[in-house]
């Protein structure tokens, strides 16, 4: 009999474009073998250049999502990304509920690639308070982790995911993808480890951030513990902003995933 292969759903927004949010977070579940299902948090009109419009999705669709798949299918892991207001946040809540103890990761996104505000204050402080607490694992980059923690620049990365950390989660990777250094760091109280990475300047980043956070919840499914399953993510990330895909639109290309040739 085959084995039943994990099934993680992602609770976050949806990108026209294609590039991130839950159309990035399917293509690294795909990438990483497990089944993909999502609860849509908004809708966006972007492209590679921008984000003209964003559409929350009201709060208790976002619940009956949840609710759905997770009688029916059932969640291995939860990835969380983009929430964008508060009454979404306390939703999310409301809804993990009801995926009993599944593993979550949360991608705490706040501003697009393109520079739009994608978390406004209310909803950055509900998931502080509400949210963070609930979190196998958050993987902010160096900016969001400023933000989180209220740390400055002068805060090394070590500093930011020691504060992260006393928010609440069991564990914090604070990716380096806007460093110089290009390293990953993994805290969870008892360890701290660095993940380095290839660096691909000739790569596309867009969706990064949503890969990797993907890629994680996806190797939690798979019964990794969160370092192991961080290291595996740094990978796929890695290899798909590497892959990434130059031709597609006049922004910053998406990031590839699967590989796409």
């Amino acid at each position: 009999m085959a084995t039943q292969i994990p099934a993680v759903l992602s609770i976050a927004g949806s990108d026209s474009g294609g590039g991130a949010g839950i159309q990035a977070d399917l293509k690294a579940f795909a990438r990483c073998g497990v089944h993909g299902m999502t609860a849509i948090t908004a809708i966006t009109a972007q492209n590679t250049v921008g984000v003209r419009a964003v559409d929350p999705v009201a709060p208790e669709m976002v619940v009956a999502q949840v609710r759905a798949v997770a009688e029916d299918v059932g969640v291995d892991a939860v990835k969380i990304g983009m929430l964008g207001t508060a009454d979404t946040v306390e939703a999310v809540v409301e809804a993990l509920a009801f995926v009993g103890k599944a593993p979550v990761v949360i991608d705490p996104v706040m501003v697009a690639e393109s520079g739009a505000v994608l978390l406004g204050d209310d909803a950055r402080t509900a998931l502080i308070v509400r949210l963070l607490p609930m979190a196998t694992v958050v993987t902010p980059n160096i900016p969001e982790a400023r933000v989180l923690t209220g740390l400055g620049e002068g805060a090394s990365q070590e500093d930011l995911a020691r504060a992260v950390l006393a928010l609440g989660p069991q564990a914090v990777v604070v990716t380096g993808g806007h460093s110089e250094e290009m390293v990953d760091l993994f805290c969870d109280g008892e360890r701290l480890v660095e993940i380095p990475g290839e660096r691909h300047p000739d790569g596309a980043a867009h969706g990064s951030g949503c890969t990797h956070s993907s890629a994680l919840a996806a190797f939690l499914a798979h019964g990794d513990e969160p370092l192991e399953a961080a290291r595996k993510a740094r990978v796929v990330a890695s290899d798909a902003v590497g892959a990434g895909l130059r031709g597609i639109g006049v922004g910053p290309g998406p990031v590839n995933a699967l590989g796409l040739s």
